[in-house]
């Protein structure tokens, strides 16, 4: 009698996710501390990066990089001396503490949101340099929009901020704070843009201040009484203001979710294209959300009966990555079909096929099929499956 082995039995854990890459030190024991932000600014070798509507700041030139191949994308930075005095001036920034490197330099990061921080009018006589400046931005699909007239040589963070006064005007005339100049002043891209180009430290303090950011900016009021909040913890928390209610703390929600790549006992895979996807030829893998009270696998075998009518076996895991849309965790399965009749539920997923590695590469090459983008965790499922680099 023949041997038979399960699909499933060399499979390996992912060695690489691009949002999973962060090295720094949460220095989680500091987040108590009541003067943490102004205190961390005033280090020599602190480093401020900038969010802005789930987006994160590069330098001007940046932005329409980000769907080119081999390109490098990096953040745009200031010097935290710069930022005490600006946080002060617009309060409605939200200052959120990352965390250190340490080594010599002991370098610091600090995030810094200005979602909220509007533009307020430049006094008379003052050019306050935005007339002709161009802003790359990236919207859900993460591509750059066209930035008309802008160099692909980047500037750095202090080129960003002209602080010499036009000709013929006072130095002591009033000009915009330097966030305010940021919303101009650099490019912002979406995580799905950056971190594919950019190195692996970059792409983690880029995920942590989305994630921190995106919370912070949808939930503004308690959930429990509705009074407002106010950031906490280093920006790792929010602070109800109700004194009555006892100022409870608040920590941000994640939410998890199951993302699973189906084969079968021949080897083949079952591509899915989604309903919601705009883009006619994307075809991925079985994902959907954990509900309450139900594990990892149990959510896999039911996202699959749900989506394509499929039975699965052996479940295995292979890593995770946050996901920051607005708040996922998603963590990854390879499992085992049982059945292979499918049946899509036509709500959610619309069409499913099952290919050969063979046959998957020939629907790449040819347009037919498209695949996940490179920050996504299903791309290097559907790598590790394949066994080389798509």
């Amino acid at each position: 009698m023949g041997i038979s082995f399960s699909p499933l039995a060399l499979t390996q854990a992912l060695p690489f996710l691009p949002l999973a890459q962060g090295d720094i030190d949460y220095q989680t024991e500091r987040r108590g501390e009541p003067d943490l932000i102004d205190a961390t600014l005033t280090e020599p070798a602190t480093k401020v990066i900038l969010t802005r509507n789930g987006l994160i700041a590069v330098p001007r030139g940046q932005g329409e990089l980000v769907d080119y191949e081999n390109v490098k994308l990096r953040l745009a930075t200031l010097p935290g001396a710069y930022m005490a005095d600006e946080l002060k001036a617009n309060p409605e920034a939200v200052a959120m503490f990352l965390g250190s490197y340490g080594g010599r330099r002991d370098e610091h990061v600090v995030a810094v949101d200005i979602t909220r921080v509007t533009a307020r009018p430049a006094q008379f006589g003052v050019d306050d340099g935005t007339n002709g400046s161009s802003r790359g931005s990236v919207g859900g699909a993460g591509r750059a929009a066209g930035v008309a007239g802008v160099s692909h040589s980047s500037q750095g963070a202090d080129a960003a901020f002209d602080e010499t006064p036009a000709s013929g005007v006072s130095g002591a005339t009033a000009r915009k704070s330097l966030l305010e100049q940021a919303l101009d002043r650099f490019d912002w891209v979406d995580l799905r843009g950056f971190a594919p180009h950019a190195s692996a430290r970059e792409a983690g303090q880029a995920t942590t201040a989305i994630s921190l950011s995106i919370w912070h900016n949808r939930q503004r009021h308690c959930p429990t009484c509705g009074a407002p909040v106010e950031a906490a913890n280093g920006g790792w928390a929010q602070r109800c203001t109700n004194e009555s209610d006892g100022r409870r703390l608040l920590f941000p929600r994640v939410e998890p979710a199951v993302i699973t790549i189906i084969v079968d006992s021949a080897g083949r895979a079952l591509m899915q294209h989604n309903a919601a996807w705009k883009n006619p030829t994307l075809y991925s893998v079985s994902a959907g959300f954990v509900e309450a009270g139900e594990n990892l696998e149990h959510a896999v075998r039911r996202e699959a009966m749900e989506e394509v009518g499929i039975t699965l076996g052996e479940v295995k895991y292979l890593g995770s990555q946050p996901w920051p849309y607005p708040a996922s965790l998603m963590m990854a399965f390879k499992a085992h079909a049982l059945t292979t009749d499918v049946h899509v539920d036509n709500v959610e997923t619309v069409e499913a096929r099952w290919v050969t590695p063979d046959e998957y590469m020939a629907a790449i090459i040819s347009g037919r099929m498209s695949a996940p983008g490179k920050a996504t965790i299903a791309r290097y499922m559907i790598e590790e499956w394949l066994g080389h680099e798509l």
